[in-house]
This record gives C-alpha cells, sequence and structure tokens, in this order.
C-alpha cells in the first residue's frame, strides 16, 4: 500500500468517514466515548481532575467533525494509536457534539467542509506569511484553541517539520519567534477557546430534522434538480434518509442513504442517486426548517453543487431567476406546502399555469416590453421570495466562476484520477449607471452557454497547450490530460498547461463573452479531508 492509499484509508472520504454513528441515548454515548477517551488516549495523554478540561490537550481545542477525523487519524497514522472505526466514529461524534464549532463561527468558512474547489482566500498578512503558505486559511479559522494550545501547535511543526523555518517564504524571518510570539497569541484572540457564541449554542436545544423536505439543486452534467428529500429519524441524530424528484430537463432523480447531524445542525450524508455515490455538508437553520451547503461525488468532489432544501411553508428556488422585458418563458417555483395564489412583481404577468403540486409549480410567464429593470418578488400564498425574479433589458456582460481555478492531469493506469474543474457562466444587466462592471449591475443569475478553450499566453501560444492540456464539453466541464510524459511536446514534459476558458451566452440577435484562468498541472499526492 503506497504512502496516499495509506493516508486516504485513514482518513476516509470526507462524509463517509464520518457516518455510522450506532443508536445509542445521549447519555450513554458520552460515558461510551470518554471511556474510549480513557481506554485509548490516556497512554499520552492524561486525565487533569479539572471539570472544565478533563483531558490535557484534548479539551482544550475544539473543531468540526472532519477537524477531528484528522486528529485522530494523525494519532492512528503518527502516534500508534489503536482505535476501532466504531470507537472512532462515536468519538467524532461526541467531540463535534461538546466541543465543536457554532453556526456563527463557521459563517464564510464553510467553503473548506463542502469541498467547494477553487475557493481564492484572503487573510491577515500575518497568517498568509506564516501559516497560509502551507493551509488554507480556513483550515486554521475552523478551529478555536487556548493560548497555550495555539502555541503547542507551533512547536508541533518545528518538531514534526523541522524544516518549516527554510520554506520559501518563511527563510527571510525568524519564522519561529513570530509565530509563536506574534502568531499564537493572535490566533487565541481572532479564534478563542471560550466564546459566546459556543457557549450559547451548545445549551441551546436542539431541533430534529426528520420530515419532509423540498430541496432544490445543480449537479455538473445534469443541470438544476427540484426533489423531495424525506428524512426518518432512526435514533439520536442518526437519520435515513431518501430523496425523489426530477432535473430540469425532466429527467427523474432517485436516491437514498443516511445522515448524522453534528453539533446540532451539521448534516453529513452518505447517499447512491441514480447508482452514483454523493456526499452531502449542509448546515441547519437554528429553527430546524432550512438545510444548506453542497452536494458532491464522492469519488469526484469537483462534481457538485449548491443544494439547499426547506420544510414547512416555503419558497426554495425560483428557476430560471431572470426573464427579459417581452419575452414569455416557463418559470420554475419549488418548495414545500406551495398552496394559494401566484403573485408576480410589476410587469409580470401570468400566462397560465403549466403544471402544479405541492412542491412545484411551472408558469408560463411573460414580461411586458416596459417592464422595469429589477429584482422581483415571487409569491405563492402566504409565502414569498424576495427578490427571486430578475427582470432586465439586456444582457451586459458574462462572469465565469470560478474566476481562477486549478485541474490537475491524472489517470493513464496511475492510481491517482484526475482532477477536472466545473464552470458555470453568471449573467449581469447595468445598473442605473449604465456601465457594465460596477457595483449597481444586477445579477440575473446562471444562464446557458458555450463553452471552449484558448492559450492563456503567449508562452501557452508557443507551447500547444490547447493541444494538450485537456478538453472542456457542453456542460462546462474541464476534463485534464493524461498524466506522465507526453513524447509530442518540447523535452517529454507532461500535459500540464495555461488556459482560458470562454463561456459564450446568446441573447436574442447578441452574444457576450467571459472569461476565466484555469491552470492545468501535476496531481495531488496528499489528500486530507481540510486542506
Amino acid at each position: 500500500m503506497n504512502n496516499n492509499k495509506t493516508t486516504r484509508a485513514l482518513l476516509g472520504t470526507g462524509a463517509l468517514a464520518l457516518m455510522g454513528l450506532a443508536a445509542a441515548p445521549a447519555q450513554a454515548a458520552d460515558a461510551d466515548a470518554e471511556r474510549i477517551i480513557r481506554d485509548r488516549c490516556l497512554a499520552c495523554h492524561t486525565e487533569t481532575g479539572e471539570s472544565a478540561t478533563p483531558f490535557s490537550r484534548i479539551s482544550e481545542q475544539r473543531k468540526t467533525p472532519e477537524g477531528w477525523m484528522m486528529t485522530i487519524s494523525r494519532m492512528q497514522q503518527q502516534r500508534g494509536l489503536v482505535i476501532s472505526p466504531d470507537e472512532k466514529r462515536t468519538l467524532v461524534k461526541y467531540l463535534s457534539d461538546t466541543q465543536g464549532l457554532a453556526p456563527s463561527e463557521t459563517d464564510g468558512l464553510r467553503y473548506l467542509l463542502e469541498k467547494k474547489p477553487n475557493v481564492v482566500e484572503s487573510f491577515d498578512q500575518l497568517l498568509q506569511e506564516t501559516c497560509v503558505r502551507c493551509h488554507s486559511g480556513a483550515r486554521i479559522a475552523l478551529q478555536r484553541r487556548t493560548e497555550d494550545e495555539w502555541k503547542h501547535l507551533v512547536h508541533f511543526h518545528m518538531g514534526q517539520i523541522p524544516t518549516a523555518e527554510l520554506h520559501a517564504g518563511a527563510r527571510d524571518r525568524a519564522w519561529f519567534d513570530i509565530a509563536l510570539t506574534n502568531v499564537a497569541p493572535k490566533l487565541a484572540k481572532d479564534y478563542p477557546f471560550n466564546s459566546d457564541a459556543w457557549n450559547s449554542w451548545k445549551s441551546a436545544a436542539k431541533k430534529d430534522l426528520d420530515g419532509s423536505w423540498a430541496m432544490t439543486g445543480y449537479l455538473p452534467g445534469k443541470g438544476n434538480f427540484d426533489a423531495t428529500l424525506r428524512v426518518t429519524k432512526q435514533s439520536a441524530d442518526d437519520y435515513a434518509v431518501a430523496v425523489e424528484g426530477t432535473y430540469a430537463d425532466g429527467t427523474p432523480l432517485t436516491g437514498e442513504g443516511r445522515a448524522v447531524v453534528y453539533a446540532g445542525y451539521e448534516w453529513r450524508a452518505s447517499l447512491t442517486i441514480d447508482g452514483v455515490k454523493v456526499r452531502q455538508v449542509l448546515a441547519a437553520s437554528a429553527d430546524g426548517m432550512a438545510l444548506e451547503g453542497r452536494m458532491f461525488e464522492r469519488d469526484d468532489e469537483i462534481i457538485g453543487g449548491s443544494v439547499k432544501a426547506v420544510k414547512g411553508n416555503a419558497i426554495a428556488a425560483v428557476t430560471p431567476s431572470y426573464i427579459k422585458q417581452g419575452e414569455r418563458k416557463v418559470i420554475t417555483v419549488s418548495g414545500n406546502n406551495l398552496k394559494g395564489n401566484v403573485k408576480l412583481g410589476s410587469g409580470l404577468k401570468l400566462i397560465s399555469v403549466v403544471s402544479r403540486d405541492s412542491s412545484r409549480i411551472q408558469l408560463l410567464v411573460e414580461a411586458s416590453s416596459n417592464a422595469r429593470v429589477g429584482a422581483k418578488d415571487v409569491k405563492v400564498g402566504r409565502v414569498s421570495a424576495n427578490a427571486a425574479l430578475a427582470v432586465y433589458d439586456k444582457l451586459d456582460r458574462v462572469e465565469i466562476t470560478p474566476s481562477e481555478s486549478i485541474a490537475r492531469i491524472g489517470g493513464a493506469g496511475g492510481p491517482i484520477p484526475k482532477q477536472k474543474s466545473a464552470y458555470r457562466a453568471v449573467g449581469y444587466t447595468a445598473g442605473a449607471d449604465g456601465k457594465p462592471g460596477t457595483d449597481d449591475d444586477l445579477r440575473l443569475g446562471y444562464m446557458p452557454a458555450a463553452w471552449s478553450l484558448k492559450p492563456f499566453d503567449e508562452i501557452a501560444k508557443h507551447d500547444n497547450d490547447i493541444k494538450y492540456a485537456g478538453t472542456i464539453d457542453r456542460d462546462g466541464i474541464f476534463t485534464p490530460g493524461d498524466a506522465g510524459l507526453n513524447p509530442e511536446r518540447k523535452m517529454s514534459t507532461n500535459n500540464v498547461g495555461n488556459l482560458t476558458v470562454v463561456g459564450t451566452v446568446q441573447d436574442g440577435d447578441s452574444s457576450v463573452q467571459g472569461e476565466a484562468h484555469l491552470l492545468v498541472t501535476v496531481q495531488k499526492f496528499v489528500t486530507p479531508i481540510i486542506e
């Protein structure tokens, strides 16, 4: 077994590694977890005798479920910890529930948990220069420690990776001194172990998430979908899940699986949908009436998209989210218990109801030729979706997302598959100033596009990267070239490249293009749960 496979075996695959909590009352599970700590961890750690922090180096930290999974896996890999899969899952559940993060503490950072690719981060310069050279900033910000524990982490880095001070960007400064005397106190202040947010959330009553949910989302290559998510409580925070719905083109969608909820809101599900194994990393709202996050393929995390589910009386989505002046088109309103009359904003006329049930209404809508440009509310009975449908006069700008991305060569008989990249086109119309690209632009939403590639610069053109680096399909999914040497290229180099992704959106008789930068590079040999 090579090192990469060993790492994958210990860490598991995201949500899958966090599944499988045994059914047991909360108090019994807590007792089991504390017994596991005493039996498995106290060979190195100690029991302090303090009620607030009973176990040394364990009780002074708070982390996400993925963070605790990584910690225990590291103990297995590097410290010889012997622990069964069931014990590991029980321990992750206990630590996430008792030493986790409050919902507000994960705000703005959930992209890392959701495996959202190609996010460009921006963190404090001090953190950038000492920590973010190797880790994502979100990995650091998704944990909480006492100041002593942050300092212990600095010492750990020097003991485990003594060359850290010699890495590029570190050897021109006293890295260890800066990290210990400046960074650790700042981290303790910015990401403290004790917080009102966590204390309040930990003591708050948590909502059960069973019931019937209206779920909407998007999957690359498949498109938008609407579905009913049926959640059945098995025990404690363990749920059986069934999905049934349709994609926008009418193709059916069915699946089933199971979910575990950590810390009262962190939803982690493992499902098989239409024969494909997928993962869901979602966050539940405090009132237990909404779930929001990302769903992605288990074996190809890039292939995924945003998911939202609601229960009770609610509108989850309006698709497409735009209509042009003078245009007539079918608009779909998705949600839960959609009862009552449909009301649209001024300038919009409901021509007919194409189809309707309690979770999905298809409407033939016409925008008048002089309808006021702007975002309109959509109402069904007593529920509404604010600014859900944009009326526009002209498509002025197309933005390709992600704007900066990485794909990785792979395959060719090797153990590491290709890492793809998936793109979508977002349309905008200019705001009141009439200038596209300014703050008052009106976002129209995702639009269908024709996709193509071109060399990013003269070097890419000279090296013919467009021929070797990969291809993009009609759905905006880029597949990189094979790993390994290529005798057709200069010096038999591999199939890396520097490309521009071009998305072209047709708007009546005119077309508007947007561009994004794509770097095709080499394989990644270590794939932790949290980068």
